[in-house]
């Protein structure tokens, strides 16, 4: 099983989801922004308004595009959209992507689960599938090493 680990550390996001959203946010600001200047009818402070939205539309589709998944020797890293959590690997109890879910949920030991939206299976179901096997395998993995040293 050891030979299925990755290399740690190790980031899961979804890099076509990613791809998708920075390239929609700047086609989108560019756009807003281009039509605002062509626009002759607008003033001034209409014109700071168009770019205004426009560079908000597009800082929400970055905060989407952020979203990863990092583990490292000693835990989980998730980045969502507003924010991050650090996680031991002992808090992390399972690691769930069942059929139809939109994200991977990872159930803790305080008994609460948290979704990690670094691991989707939008655009890329199968790297998706992928990356949560290979999270569950170093949660598992590390779970156990901390039982033999527990008990040694």
């Amino acid at each position: 099983m050891s030979s299925e680990l990755p290399t740690l550390p190790v980031t899961f996001r979804p890099s076509r989801t990613r791809a998708v959203l920075l390239t929609a946010g700047v086609a989108i600001f560019v756009t807003i922004t281009v039509i605002a200047l062509l626009l002759e009818e607008l003033g001034p402070g209409e014109r700071l308004s168009f770019v205004f939205t426009a560079a908000l539309l597009a800082g929400v589709l970055f905060l989407l595009a952020r979203v990863k998944v990092v583990a490292d020797e000693s835990g989980v890293t998730v980045q969502n959209i507003a924010g991050r959590r650090r996680l031991e690997w002992a808090e992390i109890i399972q690691v769930n992507l069942r059929p139809g879910d939109p994200w991977v949920f990872l159930n803790l030991s305080d008994g609460t689960s948290l979704p990690a939206l670094g691991i989707q299976p939008g655009i890329a179901k199968q790297q998706a599938i992928a990356d949560a096997k290979a999270l569950r395998a170093l949660a598992e993995a590390r779970s156990t090493a901390r039982s033999d040293e527990d008990e040694g």
